[in-house]
């Protein structure tokens, strides 16, 4: 309780980071307070993470870790609510829609051979070899194996696939679902390609959060209010502590024992 009362300030400093980074992977799953459903939020980078728990999923949350105008770039999945911060730019996560597509196809299985939709389960297996595939340039392009300045060739052939594979209609309504949705997003899905260093996947999210769903799992979620900001505060820093190249123990003894300033310069590499 100590360390989330001194550690507060440095939460709230963190948050307007968070905002102000060029970009942010950003995920969510569900949690348990006191028996009622919550929501886990991460927000972060390879240099910090912010967790926040909240008793809502709506955009509201995704204003209070990013603001209503974020300025970077925003990697996350299609979740509607992430709409709401207006990024400069936004990657879809293709590594959904290979799942989407998997799912669809193994409903597709359980259906009588004479009765199944064969166009929609031709889409499926093409789409998600088309998303494993562009997943598996972006870290070429990631890596360096391949150029940068092959990217908007890439991209315009990319975007040409896409469109063939989602040219006719599908009977499948799962399928069909998904069909006009891709090319709704298509301005989302290839925004790697047109910035360097932005990864395809939002696998850092779905990592970073991580141990809070085996935490979950083991704990049940917390029984309180009070529980609620530790276990959002307390990530956070020792989180962000670990990618800065801190010593979590040493940094948590600094912010028991001395002040905010320094608490602070013993959190990050560059405390300005």
């Amino acid at each position: 309780r100590q360390a989330v009362l001194k550690g507060a300030a440095l939460y709230e400093d963190l948050r307007e980071k968070i905002k102000a980074s060029a970009c942010i992977h950003a995920d969510e799953t569900s949690w348990r307070n006191d028996g009622m459903g919550h929501y886990a939020w991460y927000a972060g980078n390879a240099h910090l993470a912010f967790f926040h728990i909240d008793r809502h999923r709506s955009t509201a949350v995704a204003q209070y870790l990013l603001g209503s105008r974020f300025e970077g770039i925003l990697v996350a999945d299609r979740y509607a609510a992430y709409n709401g911060v207006h990024a400069h730019a936004r990657q879809a996560c293709p590594g959904h829609l290979i799942t989407q597509a998997k799912e669809i196809t193994r409903e597709l299985l359980l259906i009588e051979d004479g009765s199944r939709d064969k166009k929609a389960e031709a889409f499926c297996a093409g789409i998600a070899t088309f998303f494993s595939n562009a997943c598996a340039v972006g870290q070429e392009l990631l890596s360096g194996t391949r150029k940068g300045k092959q990217a908007a060739r890439i991209e315009k052939r990319f975007v040409s696939e896409l469109k063939r594979l989602c040219a006719g209609r599908l009977s499948y309504k799962p399928a069909e679902t998904l069909r006009p949705s891709l090319i709704k997003d298509q301005p989302f899905l290839f925004t790697f390609l047109r910035h360097p260093g932005v990864q395809p996947t939002n696998n850092q999210a779905e990592q970073s959060i991580r141990f809070l769903v085996i935490f979950r799992k083991i704990m049940f979620g917390t029984r309180s209010q009070s529980g609620l900001r530790t276990h959002s505060i307390l990530p956070s820093l020792v989180l962000t502590a670990l990618r800065q190249g801190r010593n979590p123990r040493a940094f948590l003894q600094t912010l028991l024992t001395s002040d905010t300033a320094q608490a602070q310069a013993a959190l990050y590499c560059n405390s300005s």
